[in-house]
């Protein structure tokens, strides 16, 4: 049994969401982030940074969102969410969650929170770098998932289930992830997924469904 720390539609949706698509047992904990609960000293404890998503694992915390989705797709490996360790698939999934999670994501952060990036009086500038930089990402990535429909080709992995929550933030941009043919079409295959549905009504979101 896991224990999910988690906020609707956060960094934590993802993880909910494999746990949901590979039937994994877990118990969500759900954290008030407007009200400052990841701020608090019993969840600090757990996760220093003080952000979702926290895992417990056996009792002991994990955090790191691709991390974790690493750890949860191999322990289901009839559901083929992660290629054969040491294969070259392998290598090219390790490289897209890589660039997922720290090319591409922390670029969400200065999108929504321009004031940590610039301080005060730059945030519109930061706001448009972070924007420009998001869409370069969606342009490179579009030209990737051309020879497929995942990003490894005929089947999805974790790897695209990372991506698919970065382009569901990217849905009240001036330019959403959709707007790019191959990502609109890895965004409607994974959204057929009934536990697409499943997780979409436990967090309550109605949101891009």
């Amino acid at each position: 049994m896991f224990t999910l720390y988690f906020s609707p539609g956060s960094a934590s949706w993802v993880v909910h969401w494999l746990l949901i698509d590979l039937e994994l047992p877990h118990q969500l904990r759900r954290l008030d982030l407007s009200a400052g609960q990841q701020k608090s000293t019993e969840y600090l404890a757990l996760n220093p940074q003080g952000v979702v998503p926290t895992m417990l694992i056996d009792g002991q915390p994990v955090w790191e969102t691709a991390g974790l989705l690493l750890h949860l797709a191999d322990l289901r490996p009839q559901a083929g969410l992660a290629p054969a360790v040491g294969s070259l698939q392998r290598a090219r999934y390790y490289q897209w969650m890589t660039h997922l999670s720290n090319g591409l994501q922390p670029w969400f952060r200065h999108w929504f929170y321009p004031q940590e990036a610039a301080g005060s009086g730059a945030e519109a500038e930061a706001k448009q770098t972070a924007g420009e930089a998001i869409e370069a990402h969606f342009n490179r990535l579009d030209r990737a998932l051309h020879h497929g429909p995942y990003l490894l080709g005929n089947s999805p992995t974790a790897a695209d289930f990372l991506l698919t929550m970065l382009m569901r933030w990217s849905r009240n941009m001036p330019r959403p992830a959709t707007s790019w043919p191959s990502l609109a079409r890895l965004a409607a295959h994974m959204k057929a997924r009934p536990s697409f549905a499943l997780l979409n009504e436990r967090e309550g979101l109605t949101e891009w469904t």
